[in-house]
């Protein structure tokens, strides 16, 4: 009896070479599995391909709602941003593909999984981390990592053996893309001193080109995650490509940024993100409103510890699920409505209100009838300022 190898399949050049490839190395065979996180694919051409080229079956999963839900929602609750810029768009996706690829392997009594991502890059660790953490015993294949084959190879190989090429040399981009954002690497992209072309984008507009006027839009949260877009309460699906919709209309979302790969390669990286990037300055600002100052400080240090882990391929380490049980907790006041302006491709909060709310009026307004006895600020910079008038009289003495 042959052996069943279960490979991750995006339809693309690398993993349709991988499909003839395990069948040969491994004389095994091979079951494919595609989830629908948003990439906007045709998902039964990809079936159809993946049968043609000999597969043994073929899973095709709709994880829409489940990557929103279960991914997506905890990344805007942890203001999920790497490096301070970008949204953890792909790494997101990972464990989840992982999860799958090990529940169909379970099922179909595979003793294999199997990727495409490189050496290169972060996504083997993600994926094959979070497999490892699942099933111990599932032996996890990297073939283009262990087969260090060329572009032009796989080329060569996917000619050979009839396989469709669907690389287009006008465009020779990478991308990778879900509901959460869209990243796009490879050619000119690589040289960190060009400009991205515009042929590099297709979620959003040139922000020279973005409409004229500005646009409003309004998003009701409720303990941290989007409920409701303009006051219509929408499917969280729906809600998150509606906005990426209309961000991207005018510009917005746009983010190129030098990046530190977790095996330590400086890496220049262009991503499209126009809902997460609306979402979570929306979301952190009404943060803002609600939650203390001191829980405010202290959440950004967590914040940028879980954004590390996703992005490291930790997601199933202990460590994130206690900063997600501090950051929940958080969020059990993040409940109201934020407004902001959509302007070539910037975003700018200009309301917010929550019955949460923090802000006292009667404390912070300048007017008269303010209910802040301003005298009370004599004795408190008094005190507040002490350590600093001890420390530079000690200075002082010092000097002689």
């Amino acid at each position: 009896m042959k052996k069943k190898i279960v490979l991750a399949y995006s339809g693309g050049l690398d993993t349709s070479v991988l499909i003839k490839w395990l069948q040969q190395k491994y004389d095994a065979d091979v079951i494919t599995v595609t989830l629908d996180v948003g990439q906007k694919e045709d998902l039964k051409a990809i079936q159809e391909k993946a049968l043609k080229l000999g597969v043994l079956k073929h899973y095709s999963i709709d994880a829409k709602e489940e990557f929103t839900r279960n991914y997506v929602f905890p990344a805007i609750k942890a203001n999920a941003l790497y490096e301070g810029k970008y949204p953890v768009s792909t790494a997101l996706s990972r464990p989840l593909i992982a999860s799958k690829l090990v529940e169909v392997a379970e099922k179909e009594g595979a003793e294999m999984v199997a990727h495409g991502c490189t050496g290169k890059g972060n996504d083997q660790v993600r994926i094959e981390v979070s497999v490892k953490a699942l099933n111990p015993n599932l032996k996890v294949i990297a073939p283009v990592r262990e087969w260090n084959m060329t572009r032009d190879a796989e080329i060569e190989f996917a000619k050979r053996h009839g396989i469709p090429i669907p690389v287009d040399e006008s465009k020779p981009y990478s991308v990778d893309q879900n509901l959460w954002g869209r990243s796009i690497e490879c050619g000119i992209l690589e040289y960190p001193d060009k400009e991205p072309p515009e042929d590099a984008f297709e979620w959003t507009l040139p922000p020279e080109k973005a409409p004229e006027e500005p646009e409003y839009v309004s998003i009701k949260f409720e303990k941290g995650v989007p409920k409701a877009l303009n006051n219509k309460e929408m499917n969280p699906v729906r809600l998150i490509e509606s906005l990426n919709v209309i961000a991207g209309k005018h510009g917005v979302g746009r983010i190129d940024h030098m990046e530190d790969r977790l095996i330590g390669i400086k890496s220049r990286e262009v991503y499209e993100c126009p809902a997460a990037t609306v979402l979570i300055e929306a979301h952190k600002d009404l943060e803002k409103l609600v939650l203390t100052r001191h829980e405010i400080l202290f959440k950004q240090h967590v914040d940028a510890q879980w954004a590390f882990l996703v992005y490291a391929g930790l997601w199933m380490d202990p460590l994130k699920e206690d900063l997600d049980a501090f950051i929940d907790k958080t969020q059990e006041r993040v409940t109201g409505e934020v407004r902001v302006k959509l302007y070539k491709g910037n975003i700018q909060v200009v309301g917010r209100s929550s019955p949460y709310s923090l802000y006292d009026i009667h404390l912070a307004t300048y007017n008269i009838d303010t209910t802040f006895n301003q005298m009370s600020s004599a004795g408190f910079i008094e005190i507040w300022g002490l350590p600093t008038r001890v420390a530079r009289a000690l200075k002082k003495l010092e000097r002689g």
